[in-house]
């Protein structure tokens, strides 16, 4: 019989979330296009550093520059530009000089990304929708940019208004169980617990939750328990666990009524 596996599907790019908090990222231009590459780095705590004459600086990436938000190299672009560069982003409009430099970037191994031409582009650009910490990346492999915009304006209106938020509360959480169950040994039970959180509430319950929410919800970590949502919205302002109505035994706890 044939194994029960996922096919092959060929063709596709390797979708990661790529840390370059603090790396050093050469941006080529100074036109719109890299307008939208110098924020999506910002936007990832990179250190950016613009190459491009300051003439051809559109209003935002000379803001950026005003604001003291990137480096600014006054100039066209230069092969020592790239020294000691994590990534290179060219977004001019010639060709050839962005093909000189893919060139120099395969060189020095540096990873670069030319817009519009995707055979010289070691990583593309999703059209990506942000709240928070929550990050999602539509892309559809350099062929149909707009039409990977238009999906991701769909899928952002699929989702609750607090999305964000509740990545937050179950941020928190992690921290929190940390905190108070730090041994390595405690691994396991953390994770699994955490599985347990997760299932117990719908999506949008968890966008509801406070931190108050957060802070009683860790009271139960101990049992391995955790609780409906009734009872945990019943605790708020009312964290002496003797004055809820409601009680299930399985939470290893007594209740006065």
């Amino acid at each position: 019989m044939a194994p029960r596996f996922p096919e092959v599907q060929g063709g596709g790019s390797l979708i990661i979330a790529w840390q370059i908090r603090g790396k050093k990222v050469v941006v080529v231009g100074g036109g719109e296009v890299a307008a939208g590459r110098i924020l999506h780095c910002l936007n990832a705590d990179a250190a950016v550093t613009v190459v491009a004459p300051a003439s051809g600086l559109n209003p935002e990436v000379a803001y950026r520059v005003s604001q003291k938000q990137v480096q600014h190299i006054d100039r066209l672009f230069e092969p020592s530009d790239i020294d000691g560069a994590d990534m290179v982003l060219t977004a001019v409009d010639d060709p050839e000089a962005s093909t000189r430099i893919w060139k120099l970037c395969k060189e020095k191994r540096v990873p670069v990304n030319v817009a519009d031409v995707p055979p010289e582009c070691d990583f593309y650009f999703g059209s990506v929708h942000r709240d928070g910490p929550l990050q999602i990346m539509v892309s559809t492999n350099g062929k149909g940019p707009r039409l990977a915009h238009a999906i991701r304006k769909y899928i952002a209106k699929l989702l609750p208004k607090q999305a964000g938020t509740a990545i937050e509360s179950v941020g928190e959480l992690r921290v929190k169980l940390r905190r108070i169950s730090p041994g390595p040994e405690e691994g396991p039970k953390r994770m699994a617990w955490m599985t347990k959180v997760s299932d117990a509430y719908s999506f949008e319950e968890l966008c509801s939750l406070t931190n108050e929410d957060v802070d009683n919800l860790l009271r139960f970590y101990a049992s391995g328990n955790v609780p409906p949502l009734d009872i945990l919205l019943s605790m708020r302002g009312n964290p002496d666990l003797s004055k809820i109505d409601v009680f299930d035994g399985s939470f290893g706890f007594s209740i006065g009524v």
